[in-house]
């Protein structure tokens, strides 16, 4: 008879896969022993008992790359610690490409996989084939391998972990049923289960394809998707013990041993056209199960393993398994803890990569739960980058279809999901579209990225180096820089903050100064506890008791809840998200003031309206707000236009606009503009592991306000004892190579850093990059100008120069001109 279920927990984690005992292993590593995890099968009876069992470190992020790289170690010494076999085979891994594009995806891969500290080689075709001997090599461009790389037994090293969190204080209950999150203002209080409720203090969902449902239980978007995933087991071919992985993404298949069938291949895919499943809800019993076999739908891969390892053809098909596993509508991870609900952290959404990415993961949610924040940049995988529309049920299927395929798809720069778009559009998006835009998506808005002229189709040809719309983004850039450009800017999140104690709060919650004057505008930070950047933002002071707060459309959510959370209990501030209330038409280049005068009868010289300020203008027939300020390095107005006088607008913007050379511009040309410019992105340049005195924004904080802010003493800290990484600006001087981000930083030979954005800055024409130059014997002016540099571009090092200073407009003349 199993131990009745406790009355209290500290910490309760609901789900038995290899996440949730992840979570609870790492939570008691770090000292929490009253931790519940409940399970309402059998542990790892979801989808970990069916994992393919891979643990490979190839990503395309250096975040996602830090989470899978740990836990090819922790699994590397799990079974010694915990007497749990785990069947972990460190064998490594190959990967090979058979196009010149896959093959450039891999040499930017293997720049970022050193700069993260993975042992990485490229190898040449005929390596490859010695590595292994079965596979057909004549059709290859090259090939990488990992040596340090494995695959494991998925059931048996997330019960080593189950073992290790109840040695280490842990209780676990299988075969309980979580039938509701009790709640109390605002925060977790406890479960109800089907064996009776328990209070506790953090709940943490790790409940796989259910976790949406869980969500639902107490208003959490949890936003992903069940659907089918196949692979087989051929019966034995004389394949040996210690042969690597093999991956073959051009054809979308992996290959490994089989580590229960003797000589055998465990061969499986990802399709571009995927299979949802579980549309209307995940049944409970869905336990230790399968699905029907769908040959036909598997087929495609089955062909693409026997053309790259044609042996498997006679050697037959010993078990073929259809399985389910959940996918996020990007492909990303969710963690963290959820802005609906205190103290309710969410570790799902693995995207078929749970095995690999189980220990770290576990190790991320636990670290954030003990410390109170995260330990390591998660912006990319955070649950608050999701809106709410993206948990609808319709949305999700539609997404799923897709994102199934990107794991082994093209990673190209710039790529965009075709399925479910066109949800969020601004009042302007006919019209643009007319114009030729082509579109990208943030956060469900569709943002014209850039125009195609000449009569060409407004759509990507992607590559790894200049693509088709680069000509149009110059031409774009230069009338920013030169004349007058129109930016629909609508997506940017805008909040109003309001009430009598609104000053008091801002005060608190920014680091720079917003005691200011109605009218005037101040960009400034908001950080925690330790000094780091949790947003960057404008904040615009409307009158005494009200400010208006504009942020990025991608941090909407993000940044929302930070401020909400950060409101003190009985204060009588207010916030409100406005953004669908205004359009926003940005109005930027040295044309800007001659064109908008000839359209108000406002007084727009620098003496009446300068830098940084703002007021209510009339345009056309409609009062807008304009507010004086930039993010491309020229004078400039974004226009905040009632939604509805949005269009009426720009038109009249427009038609005026012909006499002043005014062009549209999309948000390639904005981010090229804001690079020379040096002007920093939150979610690249700063994250909340990021501190302004590291990032260069001392400007921004107010050390001398009365006001004691979130982060101040940290800073105060910091400043005193040194940094030991700063934000730089690079400029390579090859003119040819092309930065994207994510690339290593070399001082004097030794990797330093790696890159945070990448661009092609056309009026300084050259790439341009910025990156966090770091020594943990600390960094100073002197240092960064002493060194030599080099920034790694697809295995191929280029000279840079490196400056504090951005390469274009160093003064900031042109923006107060």
């Amino acid at each position: 008879m199993s131990a009745p279920l406790p009355h209290h927990a500290q910490i309760i984690i609901i789900g038995g896969g290899i996440v949730g005992c992840s979570v609870a292993y790492h939570l008691t590593k770090l000292g929490r022993k009253d931790v519940v995890l409940l399970e309402q099968g059998e542990l790892t009876g979801g989808t970990t008992w069916h994992a393919a069992g891979l643990v490979t470190q190839l990503r395309n992020s250096h975040t996602l790359i830090e989470i899978v790289k740990y836990g090819v170690d922790l699994y590397s010494r799990l079974e010694a610690e915990t007497g749990q076999p785990t069947g972990f085979d460190q064998t490594g891994s190959i990967t090979v490409a058979r196009t010149e594009g896959r093959m450039d995806e891999l040499k930017k891969i293997t720049s970022l996989a050193r700069a993260s500290g993975i042992e990485i080689e490229p190898i040449t075709i005929r390596e490859a084939g010695e590595m292994w001997p079965l596979m057909r090599t004549d059709d290859l461009v090259g090939a990488i391998h990992i040596p340090k790389d494995g695959q494991t037994l998925p059931a048996e090293t997330a019960k080593a972990m189950a073992k290790g969190a109840k040695d280490g204080g842990a209780s676990i209950f299988e075969g309980v049923s979580v039938t509701g999150i009790r709640r109390s203002e605002g925060a977790v209080k406890g479960v109800s289960t089907d064996q009776g409720d328990i209070e506790c203090e953090v709940v943490v969902n790790c409940g796989g394809m259910w976790s949406r449902e869980i969500g639902l239980m107490c208003g959490v978007a949890v936003p992903l998707h069940a659907a089918e995933h196949m692979y087989l087991v051929t019966n034995p071919m004389g394949i040996p013990k210690g042969i690597r992985s093999l991956r073959d993404p051009d054809e979308q298949i992996y290959f490994r041993r089989d580590l229960e069938e003797e000589g055998a291949i465990l061969m499986g895919g990802f399709e571009s056209v995927a299979k949802p499943w579980g549309m209307n809800g995940i049944p409970d019993d869905y336990i230790f199960s399968l699905l029907e076999p769908d040959w036909e739908h598997f087929k495609v891969f089955w062909e693409s393993a026997v053309n790259r390892v044609p042996a498997m053809k006679d050697a037959g098909i010993n078990r073929f398994y259809v399985s389910a596993e959940s996918f996020t509508p990007d492909n990303r991870y969710i963690l963290g803890e959820a802005p609906e609900l205190k103290n309710f952290f969410v570790a799902a959404g693995l995207n078929s990569t749970g095995i690999a990415a189980g220990a770290g993961t576990g190790r991320a949610i636990a670290e954030w739960i003990v410390e109170g924040h995260p330990t390591m940049d998660l912006t990319e995988v955070d649950i608050r980058r999701f809106q709410g529309f993206q948990n609808g049920a319709g949305y999700l299927h539609d997404r799923a279809v897709e994102t199934v395929g990107t794991l082994y798809g093209m990673h190209w720069p710039h790529l965009q999901y075709e399925t479910a778009r066109d949800v969020r559009r601004s009042p302007i998006h006919d019209r643009l579209a007319a114009l030729g835009a082509c579109f990208g998506e943030v956060s469900g808005w569709e943002r014209p990225n850039w125009y195609a002229s000449h009569e060409a189709e407004p759509r990507y040809e992607h590559s790894f180096g200049r693509q088709n719309w680069f000509s149009d983004s110059g031409e774009e850039h230069r009338a920013v820089r030169e004349a007058v450009g129109l930016f629909d800017q609508t997506s940017f999140a805008k909040f109003l903050i309001q009430g009598r104690d609104a000053e008091a709060v801002m005060q608190r919650i920014c680091a720079n100064d917003v005691g200011v004057p109605a009218g005037r505008v101040v960009y400034t930070t908001m950080l925690n506890r330790h000094g780091g950047i949790e947003a960057d933002l404008t904040v615009t002071r409307l009158c005494e008791d009200r400010y208006m707060v504009v942020t990025g459309g991608a941090g909407e959510r993000r940044d929302f809840h930070w401020i909400e959370q950060s409101i003190p209990d009985g204060a009588h501030a207010f916030l409100t998200n406005v953004t669908s209330a205004y359009a926003v038409l940005g109005v930027m280049g040295p044309k800007s003031r001659e064109l908008l005068s000839s359209l108000t009868g406002a007084d727009l010289s620098n003496e009446a309206f300068p830098f940084l300020s703002s007021r209510e203008i009339e345009i056309g027939h409609a009062v807008v707000r304009a507010t004086r300020i930039t993010y491309v390095g020229e004078l400039g107005w974004e226009l905040y236009v009632p939604t509805e006088f949005a269009t009426h607008v720009y038109d009249v913007l427009v038609h005026k606009g012909q006499e002043h050379g005014m062009r549209h511009a999309g948000f390639h040309a904005m981010d090229s503009l804001r690079v020379e410019k040096g002007y920093r992105a939150w979610g690249s340049d700063l994250t909340d592991q990021d501190t302004p005195v590291e990032a260069g924004l001392r400007f921004a904080v107010a050390f001398e306000k009365a006001v004691e802010f979130n982060g101040k003493s940290a800073l105060l800290r910091q400043i005193e004892q040194g940094v030991k990484k700063r934000l730089v600006v690079f400029t390579l001087d090859d003119p040819e190579p092309l930065l994207l981000g994510d690339e290593p930083i070399y001082r004097n030979g030794e990797v330093v850093g790696r890159t945070t954005s990448g661009t092609y800055g056309h009026t300084v024409g050259r790439s341009v990059g910025m990156g966090y130059v770091e020594n943990e014997e600390g960094v100073d002016t002197a240092d960064i100008r002493s060194g030599t540099y080099e920034i790694e571009v697809r295995a191929e090092r280029f000279q840079a120069t490196a400056s504090l200073r951005p390469p274009y407009d160093p003064r900031n003349e042109r923006v107060r001109s």
